[in-house]
């Protein structure tokens, strides 16, 4: 893979990578697609990275469909597929790790300690690799997309993080590898989190700039569903992901939740149209 990349970089080739831990979706193709679009060679890696597993979370039930995720790879058009063994990226007496302080430790990072340092060490040792000119991310992971441009930022990395648009089924349900874990009452109520993130879509274009208020209705929405149970519901700053009081600036809405034993994640970013502007625009 380094011998690629180096080579790849001597033709002044525009490097682009996409990061996945496979089970691969729609929502991984369409990164590949404005991938392609930018970028050649375009590199999909798999690697399902056993840092970011707490002990009491799915890494050995996690979905493994290598084959199939080859045949969409190629099919979607992908040059290079970088799949390393756990022994290639933590060799015997691996001991250096990556930590951003702060984000690391708020709403995903508190709900699963640890989880984030798997992710951001993972992330660094790719992109040092692979070496891309751009490594394309999905928004739907909003938090860890933060990390990783921090992360990107604070360390002079020549990669350029791409966040892209969540992509979701027609119910709204956004795109997930952990979505075959759902059964298929389960599936059904899982739309619950899509239907709170656009009624507080809706409060906003109302006008309501509350954040308290906001909160305050997606929890109605998801305690309407009896399969779902809450991890958080919060406003937040997008750059600082502090819990936001009134929305001014660019903020997230985020959400965690359980269905069955599914742990769910979804957002809703918003965004003034223009500087000092009242009007908001939606990313849902």
């Amino acid at each position: 893979m380094k011998e690629k990349a180096r080579q790849a970089c001597a033709e002044s080739r525009i490097i682009g990578l996409v990061p996945t831990m496979g089970a691969l979706h729609e929502g991984h193709t369409s990164l590949i697609a404005r991938a392609k679009r930018e970028c050649s060679p375009v590199i999909a890696s798999i690697f399902v990275n056993p840092k970011q597993f707490g002990p009491h979370e799915d890494f050995a039930k996690y979905p493994r469909t290598f084959d199939r995720d080859c045949e969409k790879l190629q099919h979607a058009g992908v040059d290079v597929l970088f799949a390393p063994e756990v022994a290639e990226i933590y060799p015997k007496g691996f001991s250096t790790y990556v930590h951003v302080e702060g984000l690391s430790e708020k709403l995903e990072g508190r709900s699963r300690p640890g989880h984030f340092r798997g992710v951001t060490t993972v992330v660094l040792k790719l992109l040092e690799i692979v070496q891309p000119h751009r490594a394309y991310l999905g928004r739907k992971d909003a938090q860890q997309a933060r990390l990783i441009t921090q992360m990107a930022r604070d360390l002079n990395l020549d990669s350029e993080i791409a966040v892209c648009p969540i992509v979701r089924e027609p119910d709204g349900l956004a795109l997930s590898s952990r979505n075959v874990y759902l059964s298929p009452e389960e599936r059904r109520a899982a739309t619950v989190l899509y239907r709170a993130l656009h009624a507080a879509k809706q409060e906003l274009e109302t006008g309501v700039r509350d954040a308290l208020h906001l909160q305050a209705t997606l929890r109605r929405k998801l305690d309407s569903e009896p399969l779902a149970a809450v991890d958080y519901a919060e406003v937040v700053d997008a750059e600082s992901f502090e819990p936001a009081v009134r929305l001014s600036g660019a903020c997230y809405v985020l959400l965690a939740v359980f269905i069955g034993k599914t742990r769910l994640i979804d957002n809703l970013y918003v965004e003034p149209k223009s500087r000092d502007s009242d009007v908001l625009v939606f990313h849902l």
